[in-house]
């Protein structure tokens, strides 16, 4: 990237709009500790990607360089594209992040009554899923890392067939996750975020596209094949 800022997105929802209402009801409902709404299959997924830092991304790339037929030059390259993606993208939410400074669920269903939205009940005993990460909640970071990943491996696969990408989680002992495709991949991270109760529908839409700007930034430059 040329500046920390070069992907910074717009403002997330305004809080007396329709889609924060949306965002905060879905959230207090399923990304709630003791949610009645939330599956067992979902709270099985919330807990696999409870995992941070890009240590569980990386399998699923590796799911890619463990097909046949590839070389070690190969395979040193996208794992070093990958990670140059992944460094720009943790960059770039950050910046996002702390500049725009917005509540997570946490906070915001807490407070509910003060942020001018009629459809926003406040909760003053809401706990989420999982603890709540200790920085600003807007843009979703887990989302930009498989987001710019999903760009990446794409251009790499290019029109061959996608392997089964597969990862396992420290938070999830002995618990494999598996996808035919990359798009369900992405799908699963995001969800797990509002599952977990500490990211909204919109920042992880937000989050995802993020990345896939910053994937595709990164295989432009760096993803060809070494001389």
């Amino acid at each position: 990237m040329a500046s920390c800022d070069q992907f910074r997105p717009g403002p997330p929802p305004a809080l007396a709009s329709a889609q924060w209402a949306r965002d905060y009801n879905e959230i207090k409902a399923v990304g709630a500790k003791n949610s009645t709404t939330r599956t067992p299959a979902q709270t099985e997924i919330a807990r696999f990607w409870e995992a941070t830092a890009p240590t569980i991304h990386y399998p699923v790339v590796r799911s890619v360089a463990n097909l046949p037929g590839r070389d070690v030059t190969q395979n040193a390259r996208l794992l070093a594209v990958t990670g140059e993606a992944f460094d720009d993208a943790f960059i770039a939410v950050f910046d996002a992040k702390y500049y725009y400074n917005f509540w997570r669920p946490v906070t915001a269903i807490r407070n509910g009554d003060i942020d001018g939205n009629d459809a926003t009940e406040r909760d003053a005993a809401w706990l989420p899923f999982i603890d709540t990460p200790l920085h600003p909640e807007y843009p979703c970071a887990h989302c930009i890392l498989s987001g710019a990943a999903a760009v990446v491996l794409a251009a790499e696969i290019g029109t061959g067939p996608t392997p089964t990408l597969s990862t396992t989680s420290p938070t999830a002992p002995g618990v494999v996750h598996s996808w035919r495709s990359i798009d369900d991949f992405v799908l699963e991270v995001a969800n797990a975020r509002i599952y977990d109760g500490v990211h909204y529908r919109n920042s992880t839409e937000v989050g995802t596209a993020m990345g896939r700007k910053i994937g595709a930034l990164t295989a432009a430059n760096a993803l060809r094949p070494a001389n």
